[in-house]
């Protein structure tokens, strides 16, 4: 039996939101992977997540503020509804602080763990607070592929558009760990990317992307600093995807996945 070839996976970019050391957000990502503006180095910049109500605003931790973030901009960039948006988180860890801040409580002799510091302890608590922030009841998927993360949630999302044929929203993101485990685990800060994916082509479509799978190097950028960016955090493994769409240029540029397989990504500027 032969087996046949992938098919590949096709949608429309509508929105992009994006924010990570340096870049607190597309337009000014837009200018510095345009070459319009030097990079320069700067912790992440978190805005208060103020569409929360007050009660899960105080218990919001870096990740829920960060995708809160990336999520509102690619669906303004849009003009989309978010609270009718099926969504496709995708992190190569948790929340890390909170992580920490619970290693070190169960490392005393008082193990009594704060109900705040558990629920927002598991995989998919920034995907319910996304749910709480947008009153969403749309189809939402959470995954996991350490490093490959943004590959596995660009796949997951291409998937749903094509299958499902509505519109869905990639947020990929990563927080980092504090000491000790920040040894074992060295992502410098949080920094993320939203792709809002449309199975059709509107007035406000920014690009075509179709994605295969390939066993090519991944792309690398030529900005030194932003290579850095690429490799240390695992949801800007998406960067070099990004600087054609900051460019609007079309092209095809190879992502880092779980190798040897690798994402071709073929991209045709509206």
């Amino acid at each position: 039996m032969i087996a046949s070839a992938p098919i590949p996976l096709s949608a429309w970019i509508e929105g992009i939101g994006l924010l990570a050391p340096g870049l607190p957000d597309w337009p000014s990502a837009r200018a510095v992977l345009r070459g319009e503006q030097p990079f320069t180095a700067a912790p992440s910049l978190l805005p208060a997540p103020t569409i929360l109500p007050p009660a899960e605003r105080r218990r919001a931790s870096r990740v829920v503020k960060l995708t809160l973030a990336i999520g509102l901009e690619a669906a303004a960039h849009a003009a989309a509804d978010v609270g009718t948006l099926a969504t496709v988180f995708s992190a190569s860890g948790a929340d890390g602080h909170n992580c920490h801040a619970l290693c070190e409580q169960l490392a005393t002799d008082d193990r009594q763990i704060s109900p705040t510091r558990f629920h927002n302890s598991v995989h998919n608590a920034a995907a319910g607070y996304w749910g709480i922030a947008t009153k969403s009841m749309a189809p939402c998927q959470v995954i996991c592929g350490f490093d490959a993360s943004f590959g596995a949630g660009l796949l997951d999302a291409l998937g749903q558009v094509v299958i499902d044929r509505q519109p869905t929203l990639l947020i990929a993101y990563d927080s980092e760990y504090p000491e000790p485990l920040h040894a074992k685990r060295d992502t410098p800060d949080c920094g993320g990317v939203a792709l809002l994916l449309t199975p059709t082509r509107t007035t406000r479509s920014l690009a075509a992307i179709t994605v295969s799978p390939s066993n090519a190097s991944a792309a690398q950028l030529a900005e030194p600093a932003l290579e850095n960016l690429r490799t240390a955090i695992p949801a800007l493994r998406s960067l070099p995807l990004l600087q054609l769409l900051a460019r609007g240029e079309s092209g095809r540029v190879c992502l880092d996945y779980l190798a040897p397989m690798q994402l071709n990504v073929d991209l045709q500027a509206c």
